[in-house]
């Protein structure tokens, strides 16, 4: 790359044949996405008229001789298109966040900065800011995850069901469409839901479906059982049931003529799916059939 390729393509002055050839050097991507971000900085406002006339009441009558640099000017324009960048690269990287996801099927498990662990249901995410994360023990979750936390500072969860905040402790949390629940297996969690704070002691729950708080059962195992390869629900509309053994076995479910709101207990397994589908059917009455494609059919026994 020619070494004046920067400093025209800052002024808009590359060619059509010298743009193309700067789009394919290993430095472009970077410096797009630099000045994109620069693009959406604001300079302070700065009121001209008001600056000139304090100039010249304090330098009085006399005006000094200007000397128009001309050679200079463009280099002018250059330093500070620099400048610009290189205060935006500061803000850039020091906002970049760690996000780690998960597909159907799928799990992961992540060491945050402070040793705390994190493990990943199936199609959840999290992301948190590691540069910052002495300062701030930040969590953001979609889907499910279970949390075992270092002793620290405040450590926060934040979905868009609730927030969880806790200091040291171990806890699962599940944010899904309509529904949010927060078990806590050790310590004590604070949850946050509609403007209300709740304490969730260990052994104990807090669940909402569709805005609304629900009774819950005391687990009876010291970590979530998605985490031992098995699903469990108690009192769960089916719905939900449904769409955690898509995402446990990456198929896509329909259902015919059968109550989807109809309340599910029961357990069913992460790893078997002809069991699993048995543990569904079985206690609902209800009828399935595999079809191709990864899908999965529910119906009512005498639906044709």
């Amino acid at each position: 790359m020619q070494e004046n390729y920067l400093a025209k393509w800052l002024n808009n002055e590359l060619s059509e044949m010298e743009l193309a050839e700067f789009k394919k050097s290993a430095e472009y991507a970077s410096y797009q996405r630099l000045k994109d971000v620069s693009s959406t900085l604001e300079a302070p406002k700065f009121d001209a008229d008001k600056a000139w006339a304090s100039l010249k009441e304090q330098r009085g009558a006399s005006q000094p001789k200007v000397i128009k640099m001309r050679p200079f000017t463009k280099l002018m324009r250059v330093a500070a298109a620099i400048a610009v960048i290189a205060i935006a690269s500061i803000f850039y990287f020091n906002s970049l966040e760690e996000t780690i996801s998960t597909q159907y099927a799928e799990r992961a498990e992540v060491i945050l900065p402070d040793a705390s662990e994190i493990v990943l249901n199936a199609d959840s995410e999290v992301s948190y800011s590691k540069k910052k994360w002495d300062k701030q023990r930040n969590i953001s979750l979609k889907g499910e995850a279970f949390f075992k936390v270092a002793k620290g500072k405040r450590f926060t969860v934040t979905t868009d069901g609730g927030t969880v905040a806790v200091l040291g402790t171990q806890f699962n949390v599940e944010n899904r469409k309509g529904l949010f629940e927060v078990t806590c297996y050790e310590g004590l969690v604070s949850v946050t839901y509609n403007n209300q704070e709740i304490k969730v002691p260990a052994g104990s729950s807090f669940l909402a479906i569709n805005g609304e708080m629900k009774p819950t059962v005391a687990p009876t195992s010291t970590m979530p059982y998605w985490m031992n390869n098995e699903s469990n629900f108690k009192s769960i509309p089916l719905s939900y049931v449904l769409d955690e053994f898509e995402r446990q076995y990456n198929v896509t479910v329909t259902v015919r003529d059968i109550d989807i709101n109809q309340l599910f207990t029961g357990t069913f397994s992460n790893t078997n799916i002809d069991l699993a589908l048995e543990s569904i059917s079985v206690p609902t009455n209800i009828k399935f059939k595999k079809l191709d494609g990864n899908k999965v059919v529910f119906y009512a026994e005498e639906t044709p």
